[in-house]
């Protein structure tokens, strides 16, 4: 596909930013399931976070737009085939993944409403309901603001011009693929749907890591690519499980088991399968010295936040500490990775335990220094469940650059959870 030819002729008009209710990761569904069945009444709020206050959203995107875009997704359902895939497909070599009743519901689906305002230069962009439906806003949500800020930069751009900035980012990501290719065992996915430069953008980048690594890729955390391409969608579970969990906790007691009492009912909602820790919501030290017994027979842990290789090493040594071989369990890293780091990571890791990689954002948005002002540089833009049944929601992560919620709770949860000292370190994206 040419798509300086499709940016140029038709200044992206021709294409509605979410095509589908699939357009989202894997996890999302997987989550939403656990949801629909467990907490079917939970009432959540999500906003959009823009870390990155210095993008002045609000003056870069005209908010007709961005309703215009946001009322598109709210006009959207499951088409049949979509439908077709979901129910009959094959995930993580599992049969029937999605169960009817949770099928039916989701066949009939129409997301909620959005509230949308301008705050100086940024939009308050907020979805209230029930959570198994709200939570469905927060990937197309993401990818609708961040493809709007590509379209702002590249509106005034001519023919030539794109033709020569879409040559240059594709070439630097095939170089990225050649790296790539030399690195034995490597196990690679794509997790670039949230922060991309544009639906087929990253539809480009499938495309291209699957012929450059062969089985080296794994598969796309994007639904509707994996069903197009047909490759594997890749994805388990996220932070909002246990930040919601945690919110609903009556006291303290509660709170301090709540992440294992979500981890319980995704065991029982998936019987044994997809059974990878995410373990940093609230520092991944504290989570693995108090996790129960039968969590060290799950398959892997995913390191999301602060330093990779250290929360790898405390992964290997917890294992190791509870009888378990470390070679035998998978370590996958999604956090702010590009070559050089999974390169590293990779030569250090491999042998130890199965190595994989979640790659985002510099895969599927990586325009960095390619267009004056670096104007399509990524930036840091998340929509997070911040309320629960009225209570308010936190997140401490490994790295306190991430943490959210009110100071006092902020404070409560890491008293509550041990959390010590932490080392900060920048938000890449």
């Amino acid at each position: 596909m040419d798509i300086a030819t499709r940016v140029y002729n038709h200044k992206w008009k021709i294409d509605p930013i979410i095509r589908s209710l699939i357009d989202t990761d894997f996890y999302k569904l997987l989550m939403c399931q656990s949801v629909f069945r467990n907490k079917p009444d939970t009432n959540v709020t999500f906003s959009l976070i823009n870390r990155s206050t210095k993008i002045p959203l609000a003056r870069l995107i005209d908010e007709g737009e961005l309703r215009e875009q946001l009322d598109h997704i709210r006009s959207l359902s499951l088409s049949r085939g979509e439908s077709t895939w979901l129910r009959g497909n094959t995930f993580y070599g599992k049969r029937q993944m999605f169960r009817p009743d949770f099928m039916e519901w989701f066949e009939g689906l129409r997301l909620p409403p959005y509230h949308l305002e301008r705050k100086g230069d940024q939009y308050e962009l907020t979805f209230e309901g029930k959570w198994h439906e709200v939570m469905l806003w927060e990937i197309p949500a993401l990818a609708v603001l961040m493809e709007l800020r590509s379209r702002a930069v590249l509106n005034d751009m001519g023919r030539f011009e794109l033709q020569v900035l879409y040559a240059r980012a594709m070439t630097r990501v095939w170089e990225k693929i050649e790296q790539l290719r030399d690195v034995d065992g490597l196990s690679i996915a794509d997790f670039g749907t949230r922060r991309r430069h544009g639906f087929l953008w990253q539809d480009w980048c499938v495309q291209a890591m699957r012929e450059g690594l062969g089985a080296k890729f794994t598969g796309t955390s994007n639904c509707l690519i994996a069903m197009k391409r047909e490759v594997e969608a890749i994805g388990t579970n996220a932070h909002e499980l246990p930040m919601v969990y945690s919110a609903l906790a009556a006291d303290d007691a509660t709170l301090a088991r709540a992440p294992y009492d979500v981890l319980s009912d995704w065991h029982d909602e998936h019987e044994g399968n997809l059974r990878i820790i995410l373990p940093d919501t609230y520092g991944t030290k504290g989570f693995l010295d108090h996790a129960p017994d039968w969590l060290a027979g799950w398959t892997g842990i995913r390191i999301d936040s602060g330093d990779p290789a250290t929360g790898a090493e405390i992964a290997i040594k917890w294992w190791q500490d509870r009888g378990e071989d470390p070679s035998q369990k998978r370590v996958i890293f999604s956090d702010g990775l590009d070559v050089e780091k999974i390169i590293e990571l990779h030569q250090q890791f491999s042998g130890r335990t199965k190595v994989s990689f979640g790659w985002g954002t510099l895969l599927t948005n990586d325009f960095r220094g390619l267009v004056p002002g670096d104007g399509l540089a990524p930036f840091s833009l998340v929509c997070k469940a911040i309320s629960a049944n009225g209570c308010p929601t936190v997140k401490l992560s490994d790295n306190p650059e991430k943490a959210m919620g009110p100071a006092t709770e902020i404070a409560r949860y890491k008293r509550v959870f041990g959390v010590g000292e932490q080392v900060r370190q920048e938000v890449v994206v």
